[in-house]
């Protein structure tokens, strides 16, 4: 468990640093001239070139375990980050973006593949998945508001460059402290269970994995797509930097929301699939009454938004384990954020040209409820054929 606790430490100094410049970006962008059709190519082309990214970790964390892509992923993004605090123009930005988008795709398939390597009992394993939904909530409370404060005391120059030697001092650390767990689970009795040596490396098994239904992954894509227009249209009402401010405070409140529910220890007695199920109605609900312009505070409604991802997002990891039966946890995790790529390289790209015509926030209902349709189509058989976790 004391791997598990330095992954949570980097993992809160990483989503810390990342999730600090949710409300700078789109200003920063905007300063270098860049119109909101523009910076929705720039937030969609960060995601869609996490892809091939994503790609390459499935099969890489399988193989060789998460240490290498966690450290690579960490050091990588922080120099982008340095060489991003000297653009000049929105197409630098654009392309460094991009490249930022690939090299951050290993770290949550990496990351998300230990935690579930640390032990094989699935109550355990979806303790360590709430950890980490916790820690992630815990930075983002803070970040926003600290990224937004940081650019208004130094500027984006200095607040980039500051952000980026963070990551690559974190990566640094990642090295030395970050141990690589091999845990045997349920094998197939023709399946090795024995590391084989490649090059004189210690190269990790490929466990049999049960198929998961595709269906699943739909909502991941919706809850992205989701996300990614809430993350488009929050950072544009910032004009000034005491507005600027205020963008970074709503996205705190989001997190707050995701804390409260978090915390909330007995949700996880209920089972992964109905949280999921649930979570996501009442996630599309919420958007619904966003759309509309009901008479409720934006930040009440924002607190609600943070409430529901607190209940899906563990319970969507934990539900992958049980329909995976405890095999390639790289791959089912790369899938995974695969499909997170896929919705918010659309919803940014939909939301920024469809917003002078309706409110992009009834793209993010449509998606999530079309999501909770096919949800449970197949998913409850394929979990009670899972004899393994009876």
């Amino acid at each position: 468990m004391k791997t598990a606790v330095w992954l949570y430490l980097f993992l809160f100094v990483a989503f810390f640093d990342l999730h600090a410049q949710y409300p700078i970006l789109t200003p920063f962008a905007i300063s270098l001239g860049a119109a909101p059709s523009f910076i929705g190519l720039m937030m969609g082309m960060y995601s869609i070139t996490h892809l091939p990214g994503n790609l390459i970790a499935g099969f890489g964390v399988d193989r060789y375990g998460s240490r290498l892509f966690i450290v690579f992923s960490l050091f990588a993004a922080g120099v982008v980050l340095l060489f991003q605090s000297h653009v000049t123009n929105p197409w630098q930005l654009l392309l460094l973006r991009s490249i930022s988008g690939f090299v951050l795709a290993f770290l949550s398939p990496a990351c998300l593949s230990l935690l579930a390597r640390i032990t094989s009992d699935r109550t355990e394993q979806g303790k360590l998945m709430a950890g980490n939904g916790l820690v992630h909530t815990l930075a983002s409370v803070v970040s926003p508001a600290a990224g937004a404060y940081l650019v208004a005391k130094i500027g984006f120059t200095t607040a980039f460059t500051l952000l980026g030697w963070i990551l690559i001092v974190t990566a640094v650390c990642a090295i030395f402290f970050i141990r690589e767990i091999n845990v045997k689970t349920v094998q197939a009795p023709e399946v090795s269970i024995h590391p084989v040596p490649v090059k004189n490396k210690a190269v990790l098994p490929l466990e049999q994995a049960l198929p998961i239904p595709w269906l699943v992954y739909v909502l991941p894509v919706a809850l992205s797509c989701a996300q990614g227009i809430l993350s488009f249209e929050l950072p544009l009402m910032a004009k000034t930097q005491e507005a600027m401010l205020t963008t970074g405070l709503l996205f705190s409140v989001v997190s707050i929301g995701a804390l409260v529910t978090l915390s909330m220890l007995f949700l996880n007695r209920v089972s992964a699939f109905q949280r999921t199920l649930w979570g996501s109605l009442a996630l599309a609900i919420i958007y619904f009454c966003i759309a509309s312009h009901i008479s409720v505070p934006l930040t009440v409604m924002l607190l609600f938004v943070g409430m529901a991802k607190g209940i899906i997002l563990p319970a969507l990891s934990t539900l992958l384990i049980e329909l995976s039966g405890g095999a390639r946890y790289g791959r089912t995790f790369s899938v995974l954020s695969i499909a997170f790529s896929v919705g918010a390289f659309i919803g940014p790209m939909a939301a920024g040209q469809v917003r002078d015509y309706i409110s992009p926030y009834y793209i993010a209902f449509i998606a999530l409820m079309i999501a909770v349709s096919v949800l449970p189509l197949h998913i409850s058989r394929s979990l009670a054929s899972r004899t393994f976790f009876s």
